[in-house]
């Protein structure tokens, strides 16, 4: 897929039924702003940085509206892990999608889309401002988003504690 190194540690194991599973509501839903999406990844303990990192994964995959309401996909390459999800979401122009479905936005070609939350990082100056980062640094967004995944994937895995020495 193209994209960075991400280092993880096995640990978390997975629950024999889906009553043992975290209620709904530990995702960002996509269809509210910024304040929502910052909400779920704060109490995480996530930054900022590391949410537009996280959400740089959309140059990945597709919605489909069976599943998330939502249809179609982020990018023209929905298979290569790259930075092409800023460059579209920052220099394309978004309209709303007129259908059946969820509030989402289409380029003028109509053969990509966005989320409310989506654009929420292209509209709030804080979250745009590290979008235009990794829109123009490549090496950048995969820096850290290795750090935050690696991060994500290791929340809810026991750590042993390590000693470190230190001088103070």
């Amino acid at each position: 897929m193209g994209g960075p190194t991400i280092s993880w540690s096995p640990g978390r194991t997975d629950a024999d039924s889906g009553k043992a599973c975290p209620p709904d509501g530990r995702l960002p839903d996509a269809a509210r702003q910024e304040d929502h999406v910052r909400a779920i990844f704060y109490r995480m303990g996530f930054s900022d940085r590391e949410i537009v990192a996280l959400v740089g994964a959309h140059a990945l995959g597709r919605c489909h509206s069976d599943r998330s309401g939502f249809d179609g996909p982020w990018t023209h390459s929905p298979t290569t892990f790259s930075n092409e999800f800023f460059r579209l979401l920052l220099d394309e122009t978004w309209t709303e999608r007129k259908w059946n479905g969820p509030k989402q936005y289409e380029n003028g070609a109509k053969d990509i889309m966005m989320t409310p939350a989506d654009l929420s990082i292209r509209d709030d100056p804080d979250f745009r401002k590290i979008a235009e980062e990794y829109k123009n640094d490549e090496e950048a967004f995969f820096k850290d988003f290795a750090a935050a995944y690696s991060k994500l994937l290791a929340l809810g895995v026991p750590q042993k504690r390590k000693k470190f020495l230190g001088l103070f």
